[in-house]
């Protein structure tokens, strides 16, 4: 597995086009992939995730990846330094059982909204809506956590060491549908449970909204307690 970190010209025209439509922002993305057809089964197929992190001066793309990238075919103006690519190993390794681990995570944190005339019992999925209150968020995380070998431990508050942040909404078209996401910013530690579990949570992402610019969970060692 490849993790890219791409820091972006923030005066580069198509940087700022892709800002504006989610959607150009995941064909830029998979243009590092040529040899792809640019469909929702290539990046499942290269196992492409990605998220936009502010830094001090603009942003940091970070793309992970099966397949190694070719960040020639970005435009010429797109980056401010040489993309930096390394390996996902250093932080997989991260993963036992037991062991705090910091983790990042731009989530899409939603719940099902059912007609009101359904029937319980084939009441199919439902239409998902953006989870807006801080504590639902936190469930919505702790409730993915059981399904992908997590859990979230206790800070010194008494409460789920974890802070959602909501970021700025993600809007685009495709195919003539409008797309609008409302993604959360999850920092905090996380215990694993199953390592195989959230190894795979790792590679594959968490949630919805994969190709749009979340999913993708970053590790890091634990933060000491200030």
């Amino acid at each position: 597995m490849f993790l890219s970190r791409l820091t972006v010209d923030v005066t580069s025209r198509n940087f700022r086009l892709d800002y504006a439509d989610v959607h150009q922002m995941h064909r830029t993305v998979m243009s590092a992939f040529p040899d792809l057809d640019v469909q929702r089964t290539a990046r499942q197929h290269c196992g492409a995730l990605w998220r936009l992190d502010e830094h001090e001066r603009g942003f940091v793309l970070l793309v992970q990846s099966r397949l190694e990238p070719k960040w020639a075919a970005l435009p010429a103006d797109y980056l401010a330094a040489p993309p930096d690519v390394r390996s996902l190993d250093p932080f997989l390794r991260l993963i036992a059982p037991g062991r705090k681990i910091g983790f990042r995570l731009v989530g899409n944190p939603t719940r099902a909204i059912h007609p009101p005339d359904s029937v319980s019992g084939n009441r199919g999925r439902g239409k998902p809506v953006p989870q807006r209150l801080p504590a639902k968020q936190v469930e919505w995380l702790a409730r993915k956590g059981e399904q992908h070998g997590f859990v979230l431990p206790v800070g010194r508050d008494g409460q789920a060491d974890v802070a959602p942040a909501p970021r700025p909404s993600l809007h685009g078209r495709t195919d003539g549908n409008k797309i609008t996401i409302e993604p959360v910013r999850f920092d905090g530690h996380l215990v694993p449970t199953d390592v195989e579990a959230l190894r795979a949570a790792v590679l594959g992402g968490i949630g919805r909204a994969k190709a749009y610019g979340c999913g993708l969970i970053s590790l890091g060692p634990a933060r000491e307690a200030g």
